[in-house]
């Protein structure tokens, strides 16, 4: 059984995420989590489209965001992104934002979203069945 699974890009900080002094603004941090999220979501095959043919959705209900160093404009970025399993019907994911040329972590945080019935627009309690097969496959204990 696994207890996580993760997955990292490289990203370059573009011109328009830095303020006059080159200094990437701290709202663009958790844009960059949601960059790992799509990456990791085609890596593992549960990205939002998958989800959305599945006839539901997973708005983010709470992200928190620990600043450690700033990143600045030329500098590339890893971004590793895990996936950390739960019984309940939600999404987990933890971020550590890294420094491509030193390797510092200058950022680490998480997420949590929820499953959204699309028709219905409800909440679900449970895991939608496609979301149980997904962590089967992956061995995570369902």
């Amino acid at each position: 059984m696994q207890s996580s699974l993760s997955h990292t890009i490289d990203l370059a900080v573009r011109f328009n995420e830095a303020d006059p002094l080159g200094i990437v603004w701290h709202g663009h941090y958790v844009r960059y989590f949601e960059d790992g999220r799509e990456a990791f979501g085609q890596a593992y095959g549960l990205s939002y489209l998958d989800i959305y043919r599945n006839g539901y959705s997973v708005p983010i209900v709470k992200v928190q965001c620990d600043y450690l160093k700033s990143l600045r404009y030329g500098d590339a970025m890893i971004i590793e992104t895990t996936f950390v399993p739960s019984i309940a019907a939600k999404l987990v994911f933890h971020y550590t934002i890294y420094n491509a040329a030193t390797r510092e972590r200058v950022a680490a945080g998480s997420t949590l979203q929820v499953f959204m019935d699309l028709q219905k627009n409800e909440l679900q309690l449970i895991n939608p069945p496609f979301f149980e097969a997904w962590k089967k496959k992956y061995d995570f204990d369902v």
